[in-house]
């Protein structure tokens, strides 16, 4: 009975007569938390902790645990070689000799299962010795220094590249990826053996002028670079794969930073075509927007004038020239900065600029159209009946069309609104 209690409430069924179990599950995001750490007294502190956004990939599809009332799990990790010290606590936990022989969950387990061999300790006092061991305090970033700056809070940040064949990057790279497991849905992790791939890393540098320096990750980005086939011989085509801020790290303006960081490398690379982004989540392209439009107001091409004047070709080679933009990404930017300088009390410039981005959304469907028609001459009235339970109708494309825009216009203002804040 106990084995069957167990089942529904992971299935988030009522527990009827089993009541009493349900408190002994808890959601394992509310029971993980993080901090990154400096120095011993940091440990035990109840300030710097963060939780994760999804442990899904960890603790199963329910992101459930049983077998624990008030379940806490710890994951103190030292700010730059991040070596772990893992610990839990619960002010109590189901008894098997009272329960069928029904045992709590394993919570250590299945959380170490994502992070590096060795990586790891349930030790405090072994975790102490670390923080002020020479791998720690004399920790520096590998691979080759690209680009430093300050932060709006005069923090000094370093951007360092990495390749597989980076000395002692391999190592730390099994390290630094766990992280993706608790904050990018349907994440994998990457094989670092392909000398293709390319790895950006930020560290905030830290310490007295002149005295001793310490370095804390903050975040990176994974590029792979890919060929550019059918082009010039040796071309390629950098992918931004995986961007990863640390929570802590989150909205100081310190993505963008590291994405112009990555940007300005291949900007100046005659052989690059363009860079592309691999699935980007919504927050990515909500960044990506942000940049990539700050770096077109720049440009001459997307001068107030010429935007109202609709999206150009010449706006499509500056893109590509100057910033490596694609012309799908050009486009969008466009109608990002025609947002600006469109005002909704003109009533003829806003219905311009919301036809004029329409018929962008609406090309889709007019090659549907146009391939109907076609269809429409060759096949048999039973064979374009099946055809047309697929094909959406004008009122229902309407509909969509109105919906996307007003989506797109948010987002487009949302965009927008950092821009000016910046």
């Amino acid at each position: 009975l106990i084995h069957f209690a167990k089942r529904l409430f992971a299935q988030k069924m009522d527990f009827g007569d089993f009541a009493p179990l349900k408190e002994y599950v808890i959601d394992s995001n509310d029971a993980l938390r993080f901090k990154l750490v400096e120095k011993a007294s940091d440990i035990d502190s109840e300030d710097g902790w963060f939780p994760p956004e999804m442990t899904h990939q960890i603790y199963g599809e329910n992101e459930n645990i049983f077998g624990y009332k008030d379940l806490r799990i710890n994951v103190v990790m030292a700010g730059a070689s991040l070596q772990s010290y893992i610990s839990y606590s619960y002010s109590n936990k189901v008894d098997p000799a009272k329960t069928d022989g029904v045992c709590p969950d394993n919570v250590v387990e299945p959380l170490v299962q994502v992070l590096a061999p060795e990586s790891f300790t349930e030790n405090k006092d072994e975790f102490i010795k670390h923080l002020t061991s020479t791998k720690e305090t004399g920790f520096r970033p590998m691979g080759e220094l690209i680009h430093s700056f300050k932060s709006k809070e005069e923090e000094t940040f370093e951007v360092y590249m990495c390749t597989e064949s980076t000395p002692g990057f391999k190592e730390y790279h099994e390290r630094l990826q766990a992280w993706i497991m608790f904050y990018i849905d349907a994440a994998s992790f990457i094989d670092i053996d392909d000398d293709n791939w390319k790895f950006y890393l930020l560290f905030k540098k830290h310490g007295s002028q002149g005295g001793e320096q310490h370095y804390s990750v903050a975040g990176y980005i994974t590029v792979y670079e890919y060929y550019a086939y059918s082009r010039t011989s040796n071309m390629k085509r950098p992918r931004i794969s995986q961007m990863m801020m640390l929570p802590p790290f989150q909205r100081k303006g310190l993505g963008a930073a590291l994405l112009n960081s990555v940007y300005r490398r291949y900007w100046k690379d005659s052989s690059v075509v363009d860079i592309t982004v691999e699935d980007p989540s919504d927050n990515f392209t909500r960044l990506r927007d942000y940049v990539d439009t700050q770096n077109c107001l720049d440009l001459p091409a997307f001068a107030k004038e010429k935007v109202l004047s609709g999206f150009s070709e010449e706006m499509t080679k500056e893109a590509a020239k100057e910033l490596k933009l694609c012309k799908k990404q050009a486009r969008r930017v466009y109608e990002i900065i025609r947002l600006k300088y469109t005002s909704i009390k003109d009533a003829e410039c806003y219905k311009n600029y919301r036809l004029d981005v329409k018929k962008r959304l609406n090309a889709p469907y007019q090659k549907e159209q146009t391939q109907l028609e076609k269809l429409k001459r060759h096949l048999k009235s039973e064979e374009l009946a099946a055809v047309m339970l697929n094909i959406t109708d004008r009122d229902q494309r309407l509909e969509m069309l109105n919906k996307q825009f007003s989506e797109l216009e948010a987002h487009y203002r949302k965009v927008l609104e950092k821009v000016a804040a910046s």
